[in-house]
């Protein structure tokens, strides 16, 4: 096997990526961007989608990052619209794409245009992620968009197995096909539950950091493996295990969350990047096998599909909102707040992603009978513009949409405040805790020690007040600002002296690998706290 691909691949992405970080341009529009220049750049391999690679190797894990990121206790309170859109939008957007493919496009069956209505039907879970989270959405709307893009691919890939079934010529009934669908959703969420206690329960038990990560990176895959063995929703199976894990991570050894983090933020930067590269790269294999559909033949079935992808969303989202609410008393009080302009937001927020088309690459040659499956490679090409239209046209306007709405975004100072008063709450319980220790003879410290572990509480407790603080006139900075860059110059102080003292033979190698990683977790804490803050802004 060539590996300098696959190499190239990589470093590309994450190089792209990383430029997109300077710009004002969201990192997966950059990146699917350069992969369609890519595609014709002599030299540049042809990188073809594997379904058998992107669903089960490359979508489990960025499946897990997204639910354990996300709140357990927010997406059960927007139960109601995350399933109207996960379940009942993506099955309405099948149908009306393929009716409308099956209108517009002669000689397509209607159960291969449902093939395609089920393959564009989903919003990207990694799409929807990346863009909630550069263009700072309401925490509502991003909870709502997120729980979409977590469930609704189980959703699309049941619907595309009953269609394509019914292309192949299997004769598969309704019924069949409503009983297959049932069962691939029941399945895989009894799969990820019966997974996911088990699991918990064993990276609570295994001591070894290095043990609890790697079955943390190989929980994903096992999930999906279990449920897809048993003909069920592999996805499902992955998002509720990831979703239990996530809410009862603070119950994991400290050594396993630091090292957990760091590792799964490299694998979802990584993964992110490769995924919205290939899109992109993928230009030049669709189109050369466009064969006997014309260039103007097969933009005009494009334009028709996506504006059809388009609309179905505005028509299902409108309704799906305010009818429930015109409906049902008890629904108006539950989700206060919800306007149109909320709803406009949900409707633009659309993207399609690669599993769009990782699923319209699984679509088989044949038919049973040995015939050709009807216009598969138009299906590709149309699956390609569709991804394409929507992560362009949706991510780049879609900031410049939410501030002509005039929709608020996340308070940081608001947030700031509820952080202040939960550390506040906390160190109290935590000083009336210690004061009880301290009293049993068992504990004894002496004063100075004592007086140590009060003044962290204190400090830990007066960091967060101190955001609140006034702008540095001079420099422009949060007092908080300030506080960290002066701390991370002292911290490299520390290091270069450390260093010093290591290339004097005063200490050896072993000891400075010991204080550094004291420092690195200092500078660690610091960091986080100021993505914290830059991700509220």
């Amino acid at each position: 096997m060539d590996v300098v691909p696959l190499l190239m691949l990589v470093a590309g992405s994450a190089v792209v990526a990383g430029a997109a970080r300077r710009t004002r341009v969201p990192a997966p529009l950059l990146l699917v961007a350069v992969g369609l220049v890519g595609s014709y750049v002599p030299g540049v391999p042809d990188y073809t989608l594997d379904p058998h690679v992107v669903l089960p190797l490359v979508l489990p894990p960025l499946l897990h990052t997204a639910a354990l990121d996300s709140s357990y206790l927010d997406l059960r309170a927007n139960l109601r619209p995350v399933a109207l859109l996960s379940v009942g939008y993506v099955l309405f957007a099948t149908v009306a794409v393929g009716v409308v493919a099956h209108l517009v496009i002669p000689g397509l069956p209607l159960a291969a245009a449902l093939v395609l209505g089920a393959v564009v039907a989903p919003p990207d879970a990694v799409a929807a992620t990346a863009i909630a989270r550069r263009i700072g959405l309401p925490s509502r709307l991003t909870t709502v968009l997120q729980g979409e893009s977590l469930f609704n691919d189980a959703t699309a890939i049941t619907a595309y197995r009953v269609a394509v079934a019914a292309a192949v010529g299997e004769g598969v009934s309704w019924t069949e096909g409503v009983r297959e669908f049932v069962f691939a959703a029941v399945g895989g969420v009894v799969v990820g539950l019966i997974l996911m206690v088990p699991l918990h329960w064993l990276r609570t038990r295994l001591r070894d950091p290095l043990l609890q990560n790697t079955l943390s990176l190989l929980i994903p895959f096992v999930a999906y493996a279990a449920a897809e063995q048993v003909g069920a929703s592999g996805v499902l199976a992955v998002v509720v295990v990831g979703l239990y894990l996530g809410h009862h991570s603070w119950q994991v050894d400290f050594a396993t969350r630091l090292q957990e983090a760091a590792v799964w933020r490299m694998i979802d930067f990584i993964l992110e990047s490769v995924v919205f590269a290939l899109i992109g790269l993928q230009l030049r294999v669709v189109v050369a096998g466009l064969g006997e559909y014309g260039a103007g033949q097969a933009a005009w079935y494009a334009a028709v599909v996506f504006l059809t992808v388009v609309a179905a969303r505005f028509v299902w989202v409108f309704p799906a909102t305010f009818l429930p609410r015109m409906l049902f008393p008890g629904i108006r009080e539950r989700e206060p707040g919800t306007d149109w302009t909320a709803s406009v937001v949900v409707g633009w927020a659309g993207m399609r992603g690669v599993v769009s088309l990782a699923i319209a690459f699984s679509i088989p040659q044949t038919v049973h009978g040995g015939g050709p499956f009807p216009a598969r490679n138009l299906i590709l090409f149309l699956t390609f513009t569709t991804v394409i239209g929507t992560l362009v046209g949706h991510g780049l306007t879609l900031p410049s949409l939410i501030r002509l709405l005039g929709l608020p975004g996340r308070d940081p100072r608001a947030e700031t405040l509820a952080e202040a008063q939960a550390q506040n709450a906390a160190s109290l319980e935590a000083e009336r805790r210690l004061d009880e220790l301290l009293a049993d003879e068992r504990n004894a410290l002496p004063p100075p020690l004592a007086a140590r572990l009060r003044t962290v509480l204190e400090q830990r407790r007066n960091a967060v007040w101190e955001r609140l603080g006034a702008v540095n006139e001079v420099t422009g900075e949060s007092a908080d600002d300030t506080y960290r860059r002066l701390a991370r110059e002292m911290i490299e102080a520390e290091r270069k002296v450390f260093v010093d003292l290591r290339d004097a033979r005063r200490i050896d190698d072993e000891m400075l690998r010991s204080l550094l990683r004291r420092l690195d977790l200092e500078e660690a804490a610091l960091y986080r706290e100021g993505a914290t803050e830059d991700e509220g802004a």
